[in-house]
């Protein structure tokens, strides 16, 4: 049986001199700071490179279809690039945002820009003949056909007497 020793709850970090509350107020503070700074490119992105940005995409499937929701505020249709190709569907895009306001003492000017690229995996069911792209508000759905011959049948099963 290993004991941990018991640690004074307000005992000091003998390295910093600081408590552990102090340390915790600290990192938040942190915390707090970078997101007001940068909002959406504060938080480390687990996939891809940190701050990169890449579409939030709702797939669904049904027994004639798979129905593929990409929300892609911001940019334009002609900036959109979808392929199919070996059994996966490939988004790919650039964003091209840029505003400016212009009063009597100011001057304001941002720019966002970048480029994804979204592969997903489909199924060997996908007819690559009968696919339907659509673009409105800002989301692009896609829906891809099943073929008929991957259409689930029904089999009997026979009981042997």
């Amino acid at each position: 049986m290993n004991l941990i020793p018991w640690r004074n709850k307000q005992s000091e970090d003998s390295e910093t001199g600081r408590s552990s509350l102090t340390t915790l107020r600290g990192e938040m503070d942190r915390l707090f700071d970078r997101f007001v700074r940068e909002p959406f490119g504060a938080l480390e992105w687990p996939f891809g490179e940190p701050g990169a940005w890449s579409p939030t995409v709702d797939v669904a499937e049904s027994d004639t279809e798979i129905t593929i929701r990409a929300e892609v505020p911001g940019i334009e249709p002609a900036d959109l690039d979808v392929t199919l190709a070996e059994r996966q569907l490939v988004l790919a895009g650039e964003k091209k945002e840029s505003t400016e306001h212009q009063g009597k003492d100011y001057w304001h000017t941002e720019s966002r820009f970048g480029s994804f690229r979204r592969s997903i995996p489909l199924p060997e069911a996908v007819d690559p003949k009968d696919v339907d792209a659509q673009f409105a508000n800002g989301v692009l759905t896609i829906r891809l056909k099943k073929s008929p011959a991957a259409a689930p049948k029904r089999i009997e099963v026979k009981v042997n007497k």
